[in-house]
């Protein structure tokens, strides 16, 4: 939420300066200017602000710089900035009374800063501070997602734009909250629903509830609701028993685990690479798919929880049981296989175990691959004509090793 602008905003470098010492810190001051003689003129300069705390200081050889973040003083000011703190910077409170940076920074307290109109197209921007105005009230943030509507007010779960704490806050909006789309359009409450993003300025009471409520007069909220891709595993189906299909191999971009049982039911939608519908007989072992499920799943290893979505895939895997041997045929990531853990040589293999390699082992803790280990690996289609073949594999389970026979 914290997309920045470089649109001149509307209030001048010196009307808070005539600003009462009731005002709220969430509200936008009377368009008027204090000429320091007492006598107040119609507003003529265009500056524009961020109106927040000090968040950063730097002090060193390059110069004096702050990091101010909160708000634009008007919807297309930049909500963050690094300001350069100059000879020529003015420091004051409402009362037209200098206040020391330091006293600032210390006591947290919320400043309007006002600069000149040259800044860099950085994230955040970059420009040189004319004048701080310190308020009287103070405020904080959160940037987070609407997760309920309210009677004139949202319940919003994210960060707090200061502390980076993750939180829940119900928000009120007050009689004259401003509301803002992520275009700057003015839009009113209705507008809003659960899955949208928001940035908002709320305070500085609070209650001691949970979750703590307070009341907004700033929101600006992002309309478009960006369809989450649920987390996943990319693997094969190793086992199934009833309605439960077991699934090892690799977590989704977006999340996910290696090795997880899910339940599939009438609620599950099996489809296959092309999107069609399929049933549940699709569902085989040693089947290749792609299963996607919720955020919550025991706690408990392997995993389980529900399938929200399969799609099997039309290649096929190729498959192979036995016990790893030592063998001087191997060398560096490599392992023998007696296939069928038995006298014969003939069908044994040997696996390349490489960064794609997925390993699982029973009890979630990496014990090696090592002699005597039982296993079931799945491999590449490609394998050299050489005695014993050589290939690639792909997704190794580690059904047993020496320590559990011994432990047995």
């Amino acid at each position: 939420m914290n997309k920045m602008y470089k649109v001149l905003a509307t209030a001048s470098i010196m009307a808070l300066a005539a600003v009462p010492l009731t005002a709220s810190a969430q509200d936008i001051p009377p368009a008027s200017i204090h000429t320091g003689q007492g006598q107040i003129l119609n507003q003529a300069n265009v500056v524009p602000a961020v109106w927040g705390q000090i968040t950063d200081f730097i002090n060193d050889s390059s110069g004096k710089f702050i990091t101010v973040k909160g708000r634009g003083l008007a919807i297309n000011d930049q909500s963050e900035m690094i300001l350069n703190i100059t000879k020529d910077t003015k420091i004051y409170n409402a009362k037209g009374k200098t206040v020391a940076l330091k006293t600032i920074i210390d006591n947290k307290m919320v400043v309007k800063a006002f600069y000149g109109p040259n800044i860099t197209k950085s994230l955040p921007a970059r420009g040189t501070a004319l004048t701080l105005v310190v308020q009287d009230n103070s405020f904080t943030g959160i940037e987070g997602t609407v997760g309920e509507m309210r009677d004139n007010g949202i319940v919003v779960t994210g960060t707090n734009i200061y502390s980076a704490s993750e939180e829940t806050v119900v928000l009120h909006f007050a009689d004259n909250v401003q509301i803002f789309d992520q275009n700057g359009q003015a839009i009113k409450a209705e507008v809003i629903q659960p899955g949208m993003s928001v940035k908002s300025i709320y305070g500085p009471a609070m209650t001691k509830s949970i979750p703590p409520q307070s009341t907004t007069k700033y929101v600006v909220v992002n309309t478009v609701i960006e369809e989450q891709t649920p987390p996943g595993t990319d693997g094969i189906i190793t086992n199934i028993t009833g309605k439960q299909v077991t699934v090892m191999g690799n977590s989704l971009e977006q999340g996910g685990v290696n090795y997880v049982i899910l339940t599939v039911d009438e609620q599950t939608e099996i489809v296959n690479e092309k999107g069609e519908k399929l049933t549940a007989d699709a569902l085989k072992q040693d089947a290749r798919v792609e299963a996607y499920y919720g955020e919550v799943m025991t706690m408990i290893y392997p995993a389980q929880t529900h399938a929200d979505k399969l799609v099997v895939k039309a290649a096929q895997t190729h498959k192979v049981e036995g016990t790893i041997a030592a063998s001087d045929r191997v060398g560096k990531d490599q392992v023998y296989v007696n296939v069928g853990s038995d006298d014969s040589t003939a069908n044994d293999i040997i696996l390349n175990i490489g960064e794609a390699t997925r390993v699982i082992y029973p009890v979630g803790i990496d014990t090696g691959l090592i002699a005597g280990s039982k296993i079931v690996a799945y491999h590449a289609a490609e394998m050299t004509d050489s005695l014993p073949g050589m290939t690639n594999a792909e997704l190794v389970i580690v059904t047993s090793d020496i320590a559990e026979d011994e432990s047995e």
